[in-house]
């Protein structure tokens, strides 16, 4: 009954998140803020059906859901939704929303149509420690920054296209000027520097204590390195360099699709991140 009434859920939500989209797409295109009110809207019952879910399956498992794939892509989504409620509602930057949500549903349907693993799930439960759901939900949280992030750097790109090509028009008006998306970007990013830095302590620290075939080249394990190094160098450049401009903005975008790439194939390749894959 339980399995039953989360997949109408999930149906359900979809749906309304597609629709959502759809409005988002049409203000984005004309400028239409009814268009955008009733997006909004329905994001809205989006992220309470997401809430409710996510209060009931933790009722169910009588724990945090973020131990396996299945559970750590909800959570995900559930992150970039809240995040692009709140900067629809206070910082007022048009299209990071509908690009924000764009990946948000990305991540949901892979998370809806992915089959869910018993497996996965049993060895979750044999692995339940505050320290690990803490590890996890912080560097799912940092993801959220970076992603916010990379929105707001691709935005950057658009807008320095339009603006060197001299595109005047609405649409340039509507992105937010470039200082703006540039600092909102760099805050993202310190924000998710920091919430990374602390999940890999004490990932690092649980990985020691519980297990006793600890590996630190593990994949997984490199690769959020790699991570941490690349967003502290785009920090650096930032602030000790004073790099500005189209090169942080791709820097930030590759950093990105790094973090794709740790975040489902390094799963995969781990010998100890076996759960979450």
């Amino acid at each position: 009954m339980f399995e039953q009434t989360m997949t109408r859920l999930h149906e359900l939500m979809i749906v309304l998140y597609a629709i959502s989209i759809l409005f988002y797409f049409i203000d984005f295109l004309n400028k239409n803020r009814k268009a955008n009110l009733f997006a909004f809207w329905l994001l809205a019952i989006v992220w309470v059906l997401q809430t409710i879910f996510l209060f009931l399956y933790m009722i169910n498992t009588g724990r945090f859901p973020v131990l396996t794939i299945f559970e750590g892509l909800y959570f995900y989504a559930w992150v970039l939704i809240t995040l692009s409620l709140v900067i629809n509602r206070l910082l007022r930057v048009d299209f990071t929303v509908f690009f924000t949500n764009v990946l948000g549903f990305i991540i949901m349907a892979i998370h809806t149509f992915a089959p869910v693993q018993v497996e996965s799930q049993a060895m979750a439960e044999q692995l339940v420690s505050e320290l690990l759901l803490i590890h996890i939900t912080m560097a799912i949280l940092s993801y959220g920054a970076f992603s916010l992030s990379f929105v707001f750097s691709l935005l950057y790109l658009l807008q320095f296209k339009l603006l060197k090509e001299k595109k005047w028009g609405q649409r340039l008006w509507r992105i937010s000027d470039l200082s703006k998306l540039e600092k909102i970007s760099y805050i993202s990013n310190s924000i998710g520097v920091a919430m990374l830095l602390l999940s890999l302590i004490l990932g690092l620290q649980w990985a020691y204590i519980k297990l006793p075939e600890f590996l630190w080249y593990d994949p997984k394990i490199v690769g959020s390195f790699i991570l941490l190094i690349l967003y502290s160098s785009y920090l650096y450049l930032r602030i000790k360099k004073n790099v500005f401009g189209k090169s942080l903005a791709f820097l930030n975008v590759a950093a990105f699709l790094i973090i794709l790439i740790n975040f489902f194939l390094g799963s995969r390749l781990s010998s100890f991140h076996f759960w979450y894959s």
